[in-house]
C-alpha cells in the first residue's frame, strides 16, 4: 500500500455523469479504491459534472445522437475547466453519442465498453449477454468491443429488451429499485444462459444496484465498478492516460 501522498503522481478524474445513481456508485467505488490502497480518507482528486437527463432525453427519443453529444461535450469542457485530466462516463448508452463524429472532446476518456470487454477477455469469456437500454442492446458499441477480443455478444429477445428499456428509463435512472424488476432481470439472464452465454454484461450503470452479483444467474460484468476501478488505476498512475477523445474507436484491440 502507498502511504497517503506518496507514490506515482496522481491524475485528477472527471466523472461525466448523466444520471445520479450510476454516477454516485462510480464515485463511491472510485473513492473506496483509494481508501483500500492509498490509506484511510485518501483518494485521487475527482470532480463530477452532470447535466440533467431531461435536457438530452428528447434527443434520445428521436435518435438525435449528435444532440446528445452536444450536451456531453459541454460537461467535458466544464470538467476540464475544473482541472480534470481525463474523464470516465458511468453511462453505457451515452457512449453511443460520444462515438458520433464531432469536435474532439476537451479531455481524453476511458471507454466503458472497452473496459468491460477487457475484463471479459481476461476472465476467458466467449459469449456475453448484454443488459441495458434498447440503444445499448441494439447498438454497435458493445458487440464491436467484444468482437475485437473474439467474444460473441448476445442480446435478449424483443419482449425482454422492451421490459429492460422501460425498467431502466422509467425506474432505475429515477432511483426506483423493486423486487419485481429484480426478478425480471433474473429471468432474462436465465434465458440468456439457456442460449449459451457464459457471462452477462450489466451494461446499464444502475443495474448493479438492482441486481448484486450474488443474485445473478451468470457471472456478471459490472460496468460501473469496472469503470471506477479502471479510473482509479489511471488516477493513481498505475495505468496510462487514455487517448480516446470521442468518435469511433479504432479497429485495433
Amino acid at each position: 500500500m502507498h502511504a497517503p501522498g506518496q507514490g506515482a503522481v496522481r491524475k485528477h478524474l472527471g466523472i461525466l455523469a448523466t444520471t445520479p445513481d450510476g454516477a454516485a456508485l462510480c464515485f463511491r467505488s472510485f473513492c473506496q479504491h483509494g481508501f483500500a490502497e492509498l490509506g484511510a480518507h485518501d483518494h485521487p482528486d475527482v470532480t463530477l459534472d452532470c447535466i440533467a437527463l431531461a435536457r438530452s432525453l428528447p434527443a434520445w427519443q428521436i435518435g438525435d445522437y449528435g444532440g446528445v453529444r452536444a450536451n456531453l461535450f459541454v460537461s467535458v469542457e466544464r470538467l476540464a475547466a475544473a482541472g480534470a485530466e481525463f474523464f470516465a462516463c458511468p453511462d453505457n448508452t451515452a457512449h453511443l453519442a460520444l462515438e458520433q463524429p464531432g469536435p474532439s472532446l476537451a479531455l481524453p476518456g476511458l471507454h466503458i465498453a472497452d473496459v468491460v470487454a477487457d475484463q471479459a477477455a481476461g476472465d476467458g469469456r466467449k459469449h456475453v449477454g448484454l443488459l441495458g437500454t434498447r440503444h445499448t442492446m441494439e447498438g454497435p458499441v458493445y458487440p464491436r468491443a467484444l468482437a475485437r477480443r473474439q467474444i460473441a455478444a448476445a442480446i435478449p429477445a424483443e419482449r425482454d429488451r422492451a421490459i429492460l428499456d422501460e425498467m431502466i428509463i422509467g425506474e432505475l435512472v429515477n432511483g426506483v429499485f423493486t423486487d419485481k424488476a429484480r426478478q425480471e432481470c433474473v429471468d432474462i439472464i436465465e434465458r440468456l444462459a439457456a442460449q449459451g452465454c457464459d457471462a452477462v454484461a450489466l451494461a446499464c450503470t444502475e443495474i448493479p444496484l438492482l441486481l448484486p452479483s450474488d443474485a445473478c444467474p451468470l457471472p456478471s460484468l459490472d460496468s460501473t465498478r469496472l469503470l471506477a476501478r479502471a479510473a482509479f488505476e489511471v488516477a493513481s498512475g498505475r495505468r496510462a492516460l487514455p487517448s480516446w477523445r470521442g468518435g469511433p474507436l479504432g479497429l485495433a484491440a
